[in-house]
């Protein structure tokens, strides 16, 4: 398995022939579920930004003007953290699925109740990052500076080092490099190349990338390019049919996004519960955190160095 040049662009990847991965128990399929907690990280007029966040909200763009605060924004993101987290952390506790949280560190600051279920919970712990942040904007110092501190802060709030990175925005060019420098990480999931972990080189050191889904994605409700929780479930089942379908020939992976703010809604609740059904009615599935899928991969794919 060739390991691409740090910042080369790879069109190749695996090609025809994947890694068979091996997965544990030998599950054909490795599901992995994040759920983005997000809430009170977003841009707001009273932390001193310019605008209200509507983004991957039920808010209405262009209806309050820049300089004024949405207060239908602003209280739907707080649906998210006051309701919406508990409804879906609740249903993967009672289905025993592992969950994936990609946690914003100021966040997680401001809700104690949830930084404490992170802490005493079975949940797998992402860095998503300080705020809302574009670390493709930032200079080399600044975005040394946020890494860090959104690190030491996931680390206070919940007693947990963050195994993973994950950028809320795309990150800049030199990100992963920082992020190696940093230390402490398995992997990053700024990536969208594949089915499957890969590792890259960073400097003289190879480094995982297990990627994140942009697609199998509640952000397309809130973005309107799905209508429904049925539009939503009938997306991710027809995913979850052909991976598990490939999946008898090569096993895959397979990454479902969440938003406590979007998927937590009642109306949209629903389509994650069926989608656990059917999950629940497929043999050979592991519903797996990425640091299990990262540690899997490092354990029985491990990096190819030249000497």
């Amino acid at each position: 398995m060739s390991i691409p040049a740090n910042g080369a662009r790879d069109f190749v990847g695996y090609g025809r022939r994947p890694p068979d991965a091996q997965w544990p128990n030998g599950a054909r399929l490795a599901l992995v579920i994040v759920l983005n907690v997000e809430e009170g990280a977003e841009p707001s007029i009273p932390d001193g930004d310019k605008a209200t966040e509507i983004g991957l909200t039920d808010g209405i763009f262009g209806e309050v003007p820049a300089g004024t605060r949405d207060l239908v924004a602003e209280t739907l993101f707080e649906y998210g953290s006051r309701v919406g987290f508990w409804r879906l952390t609740d249903l993967f506790a009672e289905r025993g699925a592992r969950l994936t949280i990609n946690a914003c560190a100021q966040a997680l600051e401001r809700n104690g109740e949830i930084a404490a279920a992170i802490r005493t919970g079975d949940f797998d712990l992402c860095c998503h990052g300080d705020r809302f942040a574009r670390h493709f904007l930032m200079g080399e110092d600044e975005e040394r500076a946020v890494i860090a501190r959104a690190v030491a802060s996931l680390e206070r709030t919940t007693g947990k080092k963050p195994l993973g990175w994950q950028s809320r925005y795309s990150p800049s060019e030199r990100t992963r490099t920082l992020l190696v420098e940093q230390g402490g990480f398995l992997y990053d999931a700024d990536s969208y190349a594949d089915d499957l972990p890969y590792w890259v080189t960073v400097g003289a050191s190879p480094h995982l990338v297990v990627p994140h889904s942009f697609t199998h994605n509640d952000n397309r409700l809130a973005t309107a390019k799905l209508g429904t929780a049925n539009d939503f479930y009938d997306h991710l089942a027809a995913a979850f049919r052909v991976l598990h379908a490939e999946s008898a020939r090569t096993p895959r992976m397979m990454t479902v996004s969440l938003h406590s703010r979007i998927s937590g809604q009642p109306s949209r609740f629903e389509a994650v519960t069926r989608f656990l059904d059917l999950v629940a009615s497929h043999d050979g599935v592991w519903i797996a955190g990425r640091s299990d899928v990262a540690r899997h991969w490092m354990a029985t794919h491990p990096a190819e160095v030249s000497s």
